[in-house]
Formats: structure tokens, C-alpha cells, sequence
């Protein structure tokens, strides 16, 4: 679908409130209203919270589909098209957020790796800007006080991986690297806390949901689905702005128009691509952000996964290689909610063996490929 685009206009992240009000929430999951019943103190945290109400499900509507078009989106929420665009055009233009249109490693034959890096005290904050500024990592970030680096390492074709076997080791002032492979997304991607507490209901969800959506994850299926060299062009626009217009994307590629948008509605129906959205650094500072690691017994590997993918205060969730074969990115409202978070759902998990933890003290670069050092200031 061509999205409706406009340049964005400047403005303050701080809207006027609407007189629309939203649909009716989702039910809730059973495992998710037991676990709420048990903790009656709420503990996540709201991504969303100093947005007002239409701005909320403008944001709702953009992570069910990134290019809906300004009047699909207001058709659906009962507004006009400028106002959607203004509100849009507000929000990027403000660097709160940015639509992004990602790869999906795993359904290309990519295997992506969390790194752990471990430095000596004053290398760590120079190790992971350098680390940020390449374009096959992701989610770089300073944990543990700020004296190890993780991230994720995504290389653009199979068997790319000369940063994590051959320059890492050796780069100076670096102590250890320890790094897994990640081989399943149980929560993430082009879903996130919005698509679980959004303000939309289930009849203006579906009535977003573009027809070429995948029904299901297809990272395990048989056979990779192949990028050519004009499908990575057609990604590298897209991840800097999954609304660019189709104009453009042809220019890029070298196709006609009506050529990319066939080729997008292919890439987005066999899972090779999704969109998502990137908040800015001050989206993110009211939250405590913690990574999680737990041990699991492999029988009990996909039960512990699913019940992560309805926790409030997980934002992604997936199967790795190693001892510790889960992680999770946990958004906390502060250390007395992840304390009751990790002695509440966390311990009533079956099969842990063990669990680490580790507070996010500075995000320098989220889910894309390209850093911007402006969007993530502020510590996370």
C-alpha cells in the first residue's frame, strides 16, 4: 500500500487533547488477568504515557502498519486526513518517533547473535559508539553500570560475520566477548508493548491489518526467502524511513512504481519485512529498562516463551543458543516494580533454572540499522 505521506512539520511532543475516544480494549489474556490479579500494583511501564488520546491511537495504527495511508488511518478513527498528518507530521517532526521498515533476519537465512562485550572502565564508552555507528548492529547498549556493551549483531547476508570472529576479539581495551545466537522471536519485531496495551479495539485492529500481513511467523520456514541487490536498496530506504514514498523507493531501486509496490506487499507477505517504530531517548527515561536472561528447561522452552509474550512489561522475548537460552527486554516503572515483576511472573515461570539481570544504563542505538546520536541522548 502507497502511504500517504507529507514532509514533517516541527512541533512539541505534547498535544492538544482529542473528543474521539477509543474502542474497546482486547480481552485480556486468563494468564495475563491472573498475574495481574496476584500483582495489583501495576509495574509497567506505559510507552505512551505523554501522548494524549488521539496521538495514542495514531501511534496504535502506525505499529499495526507502518504505511497505512494518513486517510485509511483517519477513516478509521473518525477524523479528517489533515489532522492525522498534522499529528504525524508533529511527532516525527519532534523526533518522538520514526516508522521504520526492517529485515527479518531468520526469514532470510541471517543468523543474528547477541554480543556481550566486556571492557576495561574507560574503553566501554568509546567501544560502543564505534560499535553503534556501524550499520549490522542493533540495540546497542551499556549495561551493568555502564562497564559491558550488548547488542545484537545482524549481518546482511549469511556468513557475514567478520565483526563478531575476527574484529571484536581484537579490538583493544576489550576483555571478553561472549556472544549467542538468537533463533526465535516469542514477542518483538513488528509487535511491541503498543500492539498489546494500545488504545485501539479489535474491529479498528482488523480494520488496519493490511491484507498482505503475515497470519504467522515464517522465520522457521524451509527455505530463506532471497534478497537481490535492488531489495536492498529498497531496505536501506526504508529502515532510515519505512514512509518513504513510493517515488522515491522507485528512484532507489530502479524500478517503476508499480513494480515496488508489488515487491513491498511480497516482502511483507513471506516475513522478509515488517515495520516498527523507533521512540527517541526521552520516550524511553521514565522507564527502567533491564535485560533478562533465564535458564530453562528445553521442555518447557516454548510454554516460558509464550507466557513472556503476554507480560505487560516485556517489550521482546526470544530463544538463544547458550546456558541462558531466553532473553528479554524489560520495561519497568522503577526498581520497586521490577523487584515485584522478577519475584511475581518471573518466578511463577516453570522450568527456570536461573535468571541474571541487568539495568540498561545508556541506549545508544535502537531497532535499525543507522545511529543517530540526537535520538538517543538520554540515558534508558
Amino acid at each position: 500500500m502507497e502511504s500517504d505521506t507529507e514532509s514533517p512539520a516541527g512541533g512539541t511532543r505534547h498535544t492538544a487533547g482529542a473528543a474521539d475516544t477509543a474502542g474497546a480494549a482486547d480481552a485480556a489474556d486468563p494468564a495475563g488477568s491472573e498475574a495481574a490479579a496476584a500483582d495489583p500494583i501495576a509495574t509497567a511501564w506505559e510507552p505512551l504515557s505523554d501522548l494524549d488520546d488521539l496521538d495514542r491511537r495514531i501511534v496504535h495504527a502506525l505499529q499495526i502498519d507502518g504505511r497505512a495511508a494518513f486517510s485509511r488511518i483517519a477513516e478509521v478513527l473518525g477524523v479528517s486526513d489533515q489532522t492525522v498528518a498534522r499529528r504525524y507530521g508533529r511527532l516525527r517532526g519532534s523526533g518522538v518517533l520514526r516508522v521504520l521498515g526492517l529485515v527479518d533476519p531468520l526469514r532470510i537465512g541471517v543468523t543474528p547473535w547477541f554480543v556481550r562485550v566486556r571492557c576495561a572502565p574507560d574503553a566501554a564508552a568509546s567501544v560502543s559508539e564505534a560499535l553503534a555507528r556501524r550499520k549490522d548492529t542493533r540495540w546497542v547498549s551499556l549495561i551493568s553500570g555502564g562497564t559491558e556493551i550488548f547488542c545484537l549483531i545482524q549481518p546482511e547476508r549469511p556468513g557475514q560475520d567478520e565483526l563478531l570472529l575476527q574484529k571484536l576479539p581484537r579490538t583493544p581495551r576489550v576483555l571478553q566477548v561472549a556472544a549467542h545466537a538468537l533463533v526465535h522471536v516469542f514477542f518483538g519485531q513488528d509487535l511491541s508493548p503498543v500492539s498489546r496495551n494500545g488504545p485501539l479495539g479489535a474491529a479498528q485492529v482488523a480494520a488496519l491489518t493490511p491484507p498482505d500481513a503475515p497470519r504467522r511467523r515464517l522465520a522457521e520456514a524451509a527455505e530463506p526467502f532471497p534478497l537481490g541487490p535492488a531489495d536492498r536498496r529498497l531496505m536501506e530506504a526504508l529502515a532510515e524511513d519505512g514512509r518513504t514514498p513510493v517515488a522515491e523507493l522507485a528512484t532507489a531501486t530502479g524500478w517503476s512504481p508499480s513494480t515496488v509496490r508489488r515487491r513491498l506487499s511480497e516482502l511483507r507477505a513471506a516475513g522478509a519485512l515488517y515495520y516498527d517504530l523507533a521512540f527517541d531517548g526521552d520516550t524511553h527515561a521514565k522507564a527502567l529498562r533491564t535485560a533478562l536472561w533465564l535458564e530453562v528447561e528445553p521442555a518447557r522452552l516454548a510454554e516460558v516463551g509464550a507466557a513472556l509474550a503476554e507480560h505487560e512489561e516485556v517489550a521482546f522475548a526470544s530463544a538463544t543458543t547458550g546456558s541462558s537460552n531466553v532473553y528479554a527486554a524489560v520495561n519497568c516503572r522503577n526498581p520497586a516494580a521490577l523487584y515485584r515483576y522478577l519475584t511475581g511472573p518471573v518466578a511463577r515461570l516453570p522450568g527456570i533454572r536461573r535468571t541474571e539481570t541487568a539495568p540498561i544504563h545508556r541506549m545508544l542505538k535502537g531497532p535499525g540499522p543507522l545511529y543517530d546520536a540526537q535520538r538517543t541522548r538520554s540515558p534508558c
